[in-house]
């Protein structure tokens, strides 16, 4: 498997020259040139696979043997899952009224992230220990990104990680998880502003080519192809869990903020799961827009009761354009190219429309997080976070409507 970027100027990118860059030269991000599609037949034999095994029959699709043999890239699969500490590593809760939640906050810092960035941090100590080269990992957080990355490398002697988050807008129990980690590879940064404008501080030192290829830099949040590999391993999971019988679509809820859960989502369903996805975002509401609208105009981020969703510059949307236009690299040069410019861009209607067919979108407030977390309590006595909650709404939401041909969900 080769890699491309969304803007077509790079080409044929190893796993690990995908792993160890951030953005591409061209400003573009990457994507597999090519997205494996698997049967229903073989859908169907995977039944009953642990998270461990399913990692195991997914990730050797997009690592190609003579880059790890599949001795290795086992190894480091047993290694990443050993530190999720669940022994079904992403179980189901199966909750009354067809509620059914993914758990993916069994790991060191109780984010959705660990278990991704958990096999990120493996593949990466493995390529750069082999050829004895130093990296340095830029991230921005909005919250759960920075500590659950800092965990999945704090301590390798090939890696230095810089990470910023921004002055009182992240939960105090994140932010001491950052700032009280003392390893010498960890640099630590608070400052004013949202994650961002981090971000783009971020994006910036990658577009300076040869600044990027002096300082080695690289990145670990969603930006980093390997992330979105592994969380594509979570969709083939959650649905093999809840289906009635292989094959029927599944409705998934993901709490969205800047569109790398979405990726794999979209993904996994190009790679032939039939599953339907909602993005359920709080009141930073530009991902419904950019989807029911086309209308990608960030505005500054509202601080919300779901931190690490409080997200306007969904940088991860190009991949998705790429994905929704058949790999069309020139639209998706002239829509960002027109973000970059202008600070907006307009999608194209019949873009629009492809993506509507597999993503929908729910707008959950502040006092509709709260509803649900005392909700969820009192009737299954399940504590949700208020980033979970703003999924769990939707579910609530549907019970409330006229009963209809509904789908499946988790």
């Amino acid at each position: 498997m080769k890699y491309l970027s969304t803007r077509g100027e790079v080409t044929g990118l190893t796993f690990e020259e995908a792993l160890c860059s951030g953005f591409v030269q061209d400003g573009g991000m990457l994507l597999p040139e090519e997205v494996p599609v698997i049967s229903e037949d073989k859908l169907k034999s995977w039944s009953g696979l642990s998270y461990r095994d399913l990692a195991k029959k997914i990730t050797p699709k997009f690592v190609a043997e003579d880059e790890i043999p599949r001795e290795d890239l086992f190894g480091l699969i047993d290694a990443a899952v050993m530190k999720i500490n669940h022994p079904e590593t992403a179980p189901v809760a199966r909750l009354p009224s067809g509620l059914n939640i993914l758990e993916l906050f069994h790991g060191i810092t109780w984010a959705f992230k660990d278990l991704p960035l958990s096999f990120v941090g493996l593949f990466l100590s493995y390529f750069l220990a082999k050829r004895k080269k130093h990296l340095t990992l830029l991230t921005a957080t909005s919250g759960d990104t920075g500590s659950a990355a800092i965990e999945s490398v704090r301590g390798q002697e090939w890696i230095d990680i810089i990470c910023m988050f921004p002055l009182g807008r992240c939960s105090r129990i994140q932010e001491l998880q950052m700032t009280t980690v003392i390893d010498d590879n960890v640099h630590v940064y608070r400052g004013e502003g949202t994650s961002d404008d981090f971000d783009m501080l971020m994006k910036a030192c990658f577009k300076d080519v040869e600044f990027a290829r002096k300082h080695n830099l690289g990145t670990i949040n969603s930006f980093n192809w390997a992330r979105i590999m592994m969380q594509i391993v979570h969709y083939f999971h959650a649905y093999l869990q809840v289906c009635h019988v292989c094959g029927e679509e599944v409705e998934i809820v993901i709490p969205t903020g800047g569109c790398g859960n979405l990726v794999a989502g979209c993904i996994a369903r190009k790679m032939g799961l039939p599953i339907k996805i909602v993005c359920a975002v709080n009141k930073n509401d530009i991902v419904a827009r950019i989807i029911d609208k086309g209308d990608f105009s960030p505005e500054r981020a509202q601080m919300s009761l779901a931190p690490a969703m409080d997200i306007q510059m969904i940088l991860n949307m190009e991949r998705v354009w790429y994905l929704f236009s058949d790999g069309d690299y020139q639209l998706v040069n002239q829509l960002m190219t027109q973000f970059e410019k202008t600070g907006k861009t307009q999608v194209p209607e019949s873009l629009k429309q492809k993506i509507q067919l597999a993503v929908s979108t729910f707008v959950v407030s502040d006092d509709m997080i709260k509803k649900t977390m005392r909700k969820c309590w009192d009737e299954n006595n399940y504590l949700v976070c208020p980033h979970t909650a703003t999924a769990v709404a939707y579910h609530y939401h549907k019970l409330e409507q006229p009963r209809t041909n509904c789908h499946r969900s988790a």
